[in-house]
């Protein structure tokens, strides 16, 4: 009998568990444990050879981590997933695990500051390296890819520009020459977007962010097919040991429950305060997919469900405007995160891309004048209204 295919919301809450494999507890165990027991030396034996399915070790895996893999694989419309103690440690171990010396990367113009951090160290210590593209057309990306592309590596929206790829597009090119494409979703959740479905190869999250949704656990995901999530286990996450503890997945597991219903409330906030926003005659630009006016609007209508939480703009003036802005708000709380309940605001020049050489952030698009906010899930015109006083008073 073929499985119903339940909706987004009800996966949420139920994949990847069975409360009668738990003793009947409806919410999933908190299994802290750093090792499991053998029944018998010759079990030991076969599980190390890969001849019976079991916990060994919960660096090798943990009954509690496996139902947040398995829950996010779902939601991904993924075979396989694996969690790491961080969203880096995600986006190192697919990164190490596609390239060899001298290979390239090909990789969306902008990307979060220590992913621009990691292409430097491939190119410095391995020879690995890279090139930033627009990825605005077919003939661009058909340019840029190199014989040794070993990857494309893709932020959508790009951070914190607000840029869109056509994933689409970039996959069908990709698949052509059999080159593997990387999506960092972290900006949109299964929620909002779907890469794998587009036909993108590797979905990878800060899950730190909206999955996570409270502020409390620091994590990274990773889905794909099953053969390449099991190699990546196997080797790059078991050996560099940048696995998740059992507690912060339990913590994701509790988190990811409300997913649906806090993007649904991140979106409709941001969409109120772009509104506001639009006009300002203090903002000098405002960047957010959901702006007809924006470049890749179309681009958001095909593949993206809502244009997200998250609204990059420019004040207008110089570094010290923005930052006198920053400083006068009394709501909105200055952090380098996003996702979480509280609205968040950050200058990305000095802080999240200050890795970054100033000329290749100007080259991203990111002047000393832009700031990136996380809209929360406060009432929006409590927002507003703090953002209006502040502005006032520069």
């Amino acid at each position: 009998m073929k499985k119903k295919q339940l909706r987004f919301e009800t996966e949420v809450i139920h994949s990847g568990y069975k409360t009668e494999e738990h003793q009947g507890s409806l919410v999933p165990p908190l299994y802290q444990t750093s090792t499991f027991t053998f029944t018998s030396a010759e079990q030991g034996e076969r599980r190390f050879a890969g001849e019976e399915e079991g916990f060994i070790y919960s660096r090798l895996g943990n009954p509690t981590v496996k139902i947040l893999e398995d829950r996010i694989a779902t939601l991904e419309k993924g075979e396989a997933a694996l969690a790491f103690s961080s969203g880096m440690a995600a986006v190192s171990a697919v990164l190490i695990a596609l390239t060899k010396t001298g290979d390239h990367i090909l990789c969306s113009q902008g990307v979060y500051g220590c992913t621009f951090g990691l292409m430097g160290l491939l190119k410095d210590k391995y020879e690995i390296t890279h090139d930033f593209s627009l990825m605005d057309s077919k003939e661009t990306v058909e340019n840029e890819i190199l014989p040794n592309t070993a990857c494309i590596y893709i932020e959508t929206p790009i951070n914190p520009t607000m840029k869109l790829v056509d994933l689409e597009m970039v996959a069908r090119i990709a698949k052509e020459k059999g080159i593997p494409v990387v999506v960092d979703n972290t900006f949109c959740t299964p929620y909002l977007q779907t890469p794998l479905t587009l036909g993108c190869d590797v979905v990878i999250h800060s899950a730190t962010k909206y999955i996570c949704g409270h502020g409390d656990v620091i994590a990274g995901l990773m889905i794909g097919k099953k053969e390449f999530i099991q190699q990546v286990s196997r080797t790059t996450q078991k050996d560099l040991g940048g696995i998740i503890s059992p507690f912060d997945a339990w913590l994701l597991l509790r988190g990811i429950k409300t997913l649906p219903v806090r993007m649904e409330r991140h979106c409709e906030n941001a969409d109120q305060l772009f509104k506001y926003m639009k006009n300002h005659p203090k903002i000098a630009s405002i960047h957010y997919p959901g702006d007809p006016e924006h470049p890749d609007y179309s681009i958001m209508e095909k593949q993206m469900k809502r244009p997200g939480g998250l609204i990059s703009f420019s004040i207008k003036g110089t570094k010290k405007t923005a930052q006198l802005f920053m400083n006068q708000l009394q709501l909105i709380k200055i952090a380098v995160s996003l996702g979480d309940a509280e609205t968040l605001i950050q200058h990305p020049s000095t802080m999240t891309h200050a890795v970054v050489p100033e000329i290749e952030r100007k080259r991203m698009g990111i002047d000393d004048t832009m700031l990136r906010l996380s809209v929360g899930l406060e009432a929006w015109e409590d927002i507003k209204e703090d953002m209006e006083q502040a502005l006032e008073k520069i």
